[in-house]
């Protein structure tokens, strides 16, 4: 990551439980309604809100459960994500629009279309992801709050 800001004003830690679809997108409902109240404008937590479903689907879809963690800072909006699932064998591979690993199930409820990955990327301003095969992935993505154009809460 570019820097790294200490000065960590809201952390909030997130229990993702895999194979629970019903609740599919209920962090990231929590994770929208946290950066609302905290003031910030509707581009960064539409930014923030699709990166961080896309990573709670992906836990969801592929692991036994996994943690996320927002930190709001003065300059970044931060999303760590570690789940304990299968791993990632090609991140490259993964990184591809449109390739899936995704089994019929998953498929049949309208997941797994191998845009995940690629749309966590396109809408934060910086993604690491690393994978351990048969340990579990560790996914950390920043928006980072002087890059923007608009008003912010703690400007």
């Amino acid at each position: 990551m570019e820097r790294t800001d200490n000065n960590i004003l809201i952390h909030k830690t997130f229990h993702i439980e895999g194979g629970n679809f019903p609740n599919a997108g209920t962090i990231s409902d929590q994770v929208k309604k946290t950066l609302k109240e905290a003031g910030f404008p509707n581009s960064i937590i539409r930014r923030i809100a699709i990166a961080t479903f896309e990573a709670e689907m992906n836990v969801i879809c592929y692991a036994k459960q996994g943690e996320l963690s927002l930190f709001i800072t003065p300059h970044s909006l931060k999303v760590v994500v570690d789940d304990e699932g299968h791993g990632i064998l090609d991140i490259n591979l993964a990184m591809s629009e449109g390739y899936s690993t995704a089994d019929e199930k998953i498929r049949e409820l309208g997941f797994g279309a191998g845009m995940g990955l690629p749309n966590i990327k396109k809408n934060t301003d910086e993604m690491i992801l690393t994978s351990k095969f048969k340990q579990g992935t560790h996914l950390e993505f920043v928006v980072y709050l002087d890059r923007q154009e608009t008003h912010l809460p703690f400007e």
